[in-house]
């Protein structure tokens, strides 16, 4: 386990480097998506709102490369590339090279590298690295969850101790089809007069990472490839969260509800989620 765990942070963290080094040189040293950006720097996926940059895939070569090296044996399953079979059994890292490209696009400082390994499908180590911030989230199971910062210094994390769900922060995303936000907007419009608040990061994995850390104490979020959530979530159960995770095959067209939440809300929270619809697979 220690050295699976020495892994995922060796190679999210080196990943995390050339993401930090490529943007200005890709989009330029400020805020927004610059007018010299090149044609073939930002291209489309599942639908015109839904951007993957050459920086991604770049990334996505760092971290398979590194693992090439470092663990030849094991599968691998990235969101640029994918994998070469859907099996979940044995060994299989998983691999976001950037969760929050929209961010990283604009210049808005949350976006991050995500690496998890799963044994079986079950997430037992992993890291993810807030890029802009320069932390490296890491758990392995059964051993806790800790931050480090640039400085070097390590802090272990526990979520909050919130106890009622009208005290809740609660973290969300959005699908890229206009048909999954329109029920995604049903939903929040459900929920806000029952939470303290909501909040849209825009990266799924940093959204996680918050929960275990206890600035926020609830996420839950539609359609999540396990790529999205493997390392996040696993992250937030190790400091201390309730979780609720789509299959390891699973994917985003399924529309699968991932869940983590502060533990003093879990039972009160899923029944909101549930009298909300927002337990209910979103297909998409």
């Amino acid at each position: 386990m220690d050295v699976l765990h020495e892994v995922a942070v060796r190679v999210a963290t080196r990943a995390a480097e050339h993401v930090r080094l490529r943007r200005p040189e890709v989009f330029g040293g400020g805020a927004g998506v610059s007018e010299s950006t090149g044609d073939n720097a930002v291209q489309s996926k599942s639908t015109p709102t839904d951007p993957v940059t050459v920086v991604d895939t770049e990334t996505e070569r760092v971290l398979r490369e590194m693992l090439a090296e470092l663990r030849p044996q094991d599968a691998i399953l990235g969101e640029e590339e994918g994998a070469e079979d859907d099996s979940v059994d044995g060994v299989r890292w998983v691999l976001d090279p950037i969760d929050g490209t929209v961010n990283f696009m604009y210049g808005i400082p949350a976006y991050a590298v995500s690496v998890a390994v799963q044994i079986d499908g079950a997430s037992v180590a992993g890291a993810v690295v807030d890029v802009a911030r320069e932390l490296v989230y890491s758990a392995a199971l059964g051993r806790g969850a800790t931050v480090q910062r640039a400085d070097g210094t390590r802090e272990r994390l526990a979520c909050s101790a919130v106890t009622d769900v009208s005290m809740t922060l609660l973290a969300t995303g959005f699908g890229y089809g206009s048909r999954r936000r329109a029920v995604q907007g049903a939903i929040i419009s459900e929920l806000l007069p029952q939470v303290r608040d909501i909040r849209r990061i825009g990266s799924a994995a940093l959204d996680l990472c918050m929960v275990a850390s206890g600035v926020v104490d609830a996420h839950f979020e539609h359609g999540l490839s396990p790529w999205d959530w493997a390392a996040g979530a696993l992250i937030a159960a190790e400091a201390g969260a309730v979780v609720k995770l789509p299959a390891a095959n699973s994917t985003s067209a399924q529309g699968a509800a991932t869940v983590a939440m502060a533990p003093g809300i879990s039972d009160a929270f899923l029944a909101v989620l549930r009298s909300a619809g927002a337990l209910d697979p979103i297909p998409g």
